[in-house]
């Protein structure tokens, strides 16, 4: 499987456009919807990067930027699709005020085999990229949008939960149908993928948690590191 994406280690963001315009005066009010790796599952010291940002912009001397995770465990681009506009709607603070920036982060969950190791798709992969299309779509039509990509999984740990068979292969071309998507919209994306796989096999098993899906603590900050350092992300400060 490792030949399928080995040539594709290329640079941690394919947007065509990097950097974001904003007509609001900081600080800006963010939301952060997507699957656990928005919620931060496995981070049992800081509760994952969105958290971790979150408490960094709460210190007196940061941007005081505001940030509501609105991650869901085990959520697909059609749940967060489906609970997009109205979550938008509520974060707002002030009347007739709606946040500035929606940071996305899903997929993961759409890519596994079901069942056994050549089961059926749990989102088949042609839904999925109409999915992805709709989604881009409806949450660019609200604000400005950054994509952080998924986190490449160890494969000799599944099955997850005795059933759920994700392996790289699929989340390569899952999340190169993001990537895309994202291209076509000149949405800004972070390649955590193609990042932490040129990162080495030894390297990306001290970043995981024993189930093989989730980052582990070092790896949220890991990933919260990448995220801050990405270039897109750095109009925000």
């Amino acid at each position: 499987m490792q030949a399928v994406y080995s040539n594709h280690l290329t640079s941690v963001s394919s947007s065509r456009n990097s950097s974001l315009s904003f007509k609001k005066q900081h600080p800006l009010k963010i939301i952060a919807l997507g699957d656990s790796l928005i919620y931060g599952y496995g981070d049992f010291v800081g509760g994952g990067w969105v958290e971790r940002l979150r408490r960094q912009w709460m210190s007196p001397d940061s941007s005081g930027h505001v940030l509501y995770n609105l991650g869901v465990r085990g959520d697909r681009v059609v749940q967060v699709t489906q609970r997009l506009e109205q979550e938008f709607r509520c974060r707002g603070e002030l009347r007739n005020r709606t946040p500035d920036l929606i940071l996305l982060s899903v997929g993961t969950n759409d890519s596994p085999r079901l069942g056994k190791q050549n089961g059926r798709l749990f989102t088949d992969f042609f839904e999925f990229k109409q999915q992805v299309n709709h989604l881009l779509d409806a949450a660019q039509s609200l604000c400005p949008v950054l994509f952080v990509g998924m986190t490449p999984v160890d494969e000799t740990k599944m099955p997850f939960f005795d059933c759920l068979y994700y392996n790289r292969s699929d989340q390569y071309h899952y999340k190169e149908a993001t990537l895309q998507a994202c291209q076509q919209r000149n949405i800004p994306y972070l390649d955590i993928f193609d990042l932490w796989l040129a990162r080495g096999e030894h390297w990306i098993k001290t970043q995981l948690g024993d189930d093989g899906l989730h980052p582990n603590v070092q790896g949220y900050q890991t990933l919260l590191n990448d995220i801050l350092t990405w270039q897109a992300f750095k109009t925000l400060a």
